[in-house]
């Protein structure tokens, strides 16, 4: 999987494969979504503004994007706000991990290179540091993916999330690159560019993550479970001849399972949502 490189079917609003591919598949599926996308930029900025909620808010975003990018049908206010509710506890956990790994690097990181100014050494442990920051940095592809598709625990998602660096690490990089081809400039050029922070970068970097990634938490993650439970995959589903009633789809009313099934569901490892 390259840059841009999602040869899935996906189930959604169209219930074919596309024809166009890669690069090109992208920019049209993007396009189709910009305006939606712009709305969820916003949304997600109003979300983060009590600064504690950063990580219930990028799990929502993620929940949205992930939809947008996989064509499937989308009800804005409803799917973002769902999403913050449900993952509010793991969103939590994770704004305060990032916390501590943040602050963690950013004192560690400038230290060892003073010294290694002083100390050749100390090259060695600022190199390392410097390798776990950007890893570190490559699993967020990956973790809130898992926390707004999958019911998995923070343990195992933050396992799982470093797993999926390497597996696909071609996905992982070329989604780096334009994670630093985004941020680079908006930081550089930081109140020029405020407008433009309000309505774009982050839902962009957000679905660009989505369309990259999440194909590989599917095949890892995701899809493992329905084989191991010998069931067919909704979003593969048309492919095995089911009925159209019985396809995936994010509906409003299919979002709010009966009591009965709240019971089955805590007992699952990996489900998709």
């Amino acid at each position: 999987m390259g840059m841009f490189d999602n040869n899935y079917q996906h189930r959604g609003v169209l219930k074919t494969p596309h024809e166009k591919k890669g690069f090109f598949k992208f920019w049209e599926v993007y396009g189709r979504h910009m305006w939606k996308l712009l709305e969820v930029n916003v949304l997600y900025l109003l979300f983060c503004l009590p600064v504690v909620t950063i990580g219930p808010a990028t799990a929502a975003m993620t929940k949205v994007c992930r939809n947008y990018s996989q064509e499937r049908n989308v009800f804005l206010l409803h799917d973002f706000w769902d999403s913050f509710k449900k993952n509010l506890k793991q969103g939590f956990v994770m704004s305060f991990i990032d916390i501590l790994f943040t602050l963690g690097f950013i004192v560690g990181v400038p230290t060892y290179y003073i010294w290694a100014q002083q100390n050749t050494m100390i090259y060695v442990p600022f190199m390392i540091s410097l390798c776990c920051m950007l890893i570190f940095y490559m699993m967020h592809f990956y973790i809130y993916i898992m926390i707004s598709s999958t019911n998995l625990t923070m343990v195992q998602i933050i396992k799982n999330s470093f797993y999926l660096v390497a597996l696909d690490l071609k996905a992982s990089l070329w989604t780096l690159l334009v994670s630093f081809l985004v941020i680079v400039p908006c930081y550089a050029f930081l109140w020029p560019s405020l407008f433009i922070i309000i309505f774009w970068p982050f839902s962009f970097l957000c679905f660009v993550i989505c369309f990259n990634c999440y194909p590989v938490v599917r095949k890892h993650v995701i899809q493992p479970y329905y084989d191991k439970r010998g069931e067919v995959n909704p979003e593969y589903a048309y492919k095995e001849g089911i009925k159209e009633e019985q396809l995936f789809e994010d509906k409003a009313a299919e979002e709010t399972p009966v009591k009965e099934q709240k019971k089955k569901n805590k007992s699952k490892k990996k489900t998709i949502s």
